[in-house]
């Protein structure tokens, strides 16, 4: 899924609204396998830092693959979360989290943490994703609406972007840029964002909001079979705001 075309083109957009400098600092909070650390390690250059926390030790196994990246520094990995930063105080010129806050139950602490490690109008970049959002074409809506209902239980906050400004701004954070990103698959590709995600989904929805695992089976099937007339698109918003 990391390497689907539509997830590239995200870390395309992520960096793009990053505007890294030659020398700066960074830390990407849920690094995951590393593919957008590894990304903006040339962009800083030999003279910047990239570093990566995450609270999967198999995560960071994989981004450990990534570390030595021609043009740009060793990238560091630690154990760690959003709300729990490994660093000291001003550490960074710019913190970058794409998917993660939507799974933190404190994002103020969160926000309060990040603010603590950038220096003084440090920067910090978060892209989360509404889950109303989701458009997914199904010859069962009623299913439909049961199987994402139950999916958003592995979120603390299925719905983060529509406050998130407002606690950035009540964090200290000045907001500079906001940008909805849309996530669009026309047609069944197996090599897409949704179709990893039907399989996650199947996975854990049963028993979850009276799902029942023939229930999730069948919805799979379903959305597997429509081909050409598959549709599945959902938005995600990126923030990018100044620390005060």
């Amino acid at each position: 899924m990391y390497t689907a075309p539509d997830v590239v083109e995200q870390r395309r957009i992520v960096r793009a609204a990053l505007a890294l400098r030659p020398g700066d600092r960074v830390l990407d909070v849920g690094v995951g396998p590393g593919l957008l650390a590894a990304e903006m390690a040339p962009e800083v250059g030999p003279g910047g830092r990239i570093c990566g926390i995450d609270v999967s030790e198999s995560m960071l196994a994989i981004a450990s693959t990534r570390t030595d990246v021609p043009g740009g520094p060793g990238i560091e990995l630690e154990f760690g979360s959003a709300t729990s930063i490994p660093h000291p105080a001003e550490s960074f010129d710019v913190v970058v989290s794409t998917q993660v806050f939507e799974y933190v139950d404190d994002v103020a602490g969160a926000l309060a943490e990040v603010r603590r490690v950038l220096r003084p109008a440090g920067r910090v970049v978060l892209l989360d994703t509404d889950w109303d959002s989701v458009v997914w074409r199904s010859s069962d809506d009623e299913r439909m609406l049961r199987v994402l209902s139950a999916f958003e239980e592995h979120l603390a906050d299925p719905h983060l972007p529509r406050t998130l400004a407002d606690v950035l701004d009540k964090s200290g954070f000045t907001l500079t840029h906001l940008q909805v990103v849309p996530m669009l698959n026309a047609g069944y590709d197996e090599h897409m964002l949704s179709a990893g995600l039907i399989d996650i989904i199947s996975a854990f929805v049963p028993g979850r909001r009276g799902v029942t695992e023939e229930d999730a089976r069948a919805w799979a099937d379903d959305l597997r079979s429509l081909g050409s007339s598959y549709f599945f698109s959902l938005n995600r918003y990126l923030f990018v705001a100044s620390a005060l």
